[in-house]
């Protein structure tokens, strides 16, 4: 039997208003605080964009986040929004019930409307508390400054057309809005387009940068400038493929993008892709870095023995809790300055992923003491490297004594192929199986697998993971 529940009182007032859009709009002077928000968020579902326009300009609280309703952004809406922020700032006296501070484009804040619509026991943002946090910041002695504009930015290879709608009206508005951007991402876009979001928004707010691209950089100081400008940077991912001119070395190009990293007093996690490093190069990273690194992830990179030593005696390395090595070659002599450097971050260490670094049983030999160490690992993975099925039981039976240890990724060992891209499958499974069984003499492993190389017809990998998962090439 269906039960009827009528619509509430509250709920056939905010049907009313937005039936009738004009008394709608001459009601928000006088109409109770507490309809603004349920209001403002049926008024976005429906896209009433009049009553947005008039409820931004209008709207009594400090912090509208309207980022929390944008789950699939559309032009209409964010226009409609932006245009009540136009209507506010052109008002030669703000109205009198309007306490706008900021507008806050990200997806946070979710429980700002579960609370005003009845469901604050509804799962929130995960990034709720600290999004409480930065606005608390950001409108701190708002009264003297003017309005913010708060938002994160994900670019990636071509501008969406909300992503366009934003930028040109953030360009026009400079002058008179504080634009402020937590977290940009832009990937594959021309320098051109880089420099020109980056000169949008102002520096100081932005939190984590991450710049991808394989275009050739016409103006490195450019880039490197505006990075010097990040004061609050605390997360830095820079993949630049292309860092060369005509005029200017890629070692010189280099060299005044390292030197800003002096300027960065809050950076904590550093990822370098593709960038190209000479020994002058690191030994200068290693002399700007101004905080200790949480967080260090170096791939595609040439590293030779000169700068593991350098790395290895970095003050600002000793307290890494991740440290991600991938796509490079290790000389024999490389794996000393490897282990001094897992030395000096045994105690704080929890992910290591030495990745496709062309590692050989010689190699593992002289990391094992090290490894040993790291007994707050959590995560590891050794793929892609050439290690003996003999080499792999002694890693094993080290990695047996770590009882952090949640994920654990292994290379499948060179006696499972009778040439560099065929499988012995049955030799695969069972060589696995033994390796296994090393570890669970000693403890129940979690997530724990060993995968070929990646096969060159299907681009798949087989993986074993207590069982064998074979690429569409060998079922």
């Amino acid at each position: 039997m269906n039960i009827y529940h009528p619509p509430t009182l509250h709920q056939l007032a905010m049907q009313g208003l937005l039936r009738n859009e004009a008394l709608a709009i001459s009601s928000l002077d006088c109409m109770p605080i507490m309809l603004f928000p349920p209001l403002f968020e049926e008024a976005f579902k429906g896209r009433h964009t009049k009553i947005l326009k008039a409820m931004v300009a209008a709207w009594p609280f400090p912090c509208l986040p309207v980022g929390a309703l944008m789950k699939t952004p559309e032009v209409e809406t964010l226009q409609a929004v932006l245009h009540g922020i136009d209507m506010l700032l052109t008002q030669k006296a703000r109205p009198r019930r309007c306490k706008l501070q900021v507008l806050d484009l990200r997806n946070v804040h979710q429980d700002f409307w579960d609370v005003w619509a009845g469901r604050e026991d509804e799962a929130h943002s995960e990034d709720s508390g600290r999004g409480n946090q930065v606005v608390k910041s950001l409108h701190t002695n708002a009264l003297w400054q003017p309005l913010k504009v708060v938002t994160d930015l994900n670019l990636c290879f071509h501008l969406q057309e909300h992503q366009i709608c934003l930028l040109q009206w953030a360009q026009q508005r400079k002058g008179s809005v504080q634009l402020c951007c937590l977290k940009m991402q832009i990937c594959d876009f021309p320098v051109e387009t880089i420099m020109a979001v980056l000169d949008t928004f102002q520096p100081h707010y932005i939190e984590e940068l991450e710049i991808i691209t394989i275009k050739t950089l016409s103006s490195p100081n450019s880039i490197a400038y505006c990075l010097g400008q990040m004061r609050n940077l605390h997360k830095c991912h820079l993949s630049l493929n292309a860092l060369f001119t005509e005029s200017e070395s890629t070692e010189m190009c280099l060299q005044k993008l390292l030197t800003q990293f002096s300027k960065l007093n809050c950076l904590q996690h550093l990822y370098l892709n593709g960038v190209y490093f000479s020994t002058d190069n690191v030994k200068q990273l290693c002399r700007c870095l101004m905080t200790p690194l949480e967080s260090l992830s170096i791939t595609l990179c040439h590293l030779s023995l000169s700068d593991f030593k350098f790395l290895s005696q970095c003050p600002r390395l000793c307290q890494l809790k991740h440290l991600h090595l991938s796509r490079m070659e290790l000389s024999m002599s490389h794996p000393r300055g490897l282990r001094r450097l897992l030395e000096n971050a045994a105690d704080t260490l929890q992910t290591l992923e030495l990745k496709r670094c062309s590692l050989e049983d010689s190699h593992l030999s002289v990391l094992l003491p090290a490894l040993s160490q790291c007994s707050q690992l959590t995560k590891v993975n050794f793929c892609d490297n050439d290690f003996s099925s003999a080499a792999l039981k002694d890693l094993l039976q080290c990695m047996a004594n770590l009882n952090q240890l949640a994920v654990e990724l292994y290379p499948a060992p060179l006696e499972c192929y009778d040439n560099p891209y065929n499988i012995l499958v049955d030799r695969f499974a069972q060589l696995c199986l033994e390796l296994r069984g090393i570890v669970m003499a000693k403890r129940q492993p979690k997530t724990m697998a060993f995968a070929t190389t990646i096969c060159i017809e299907c681009c798949q990998r087989c993986v074993y993971d207590m069982e064998t998962k074979l690429c569409p090439c060998w079922q």
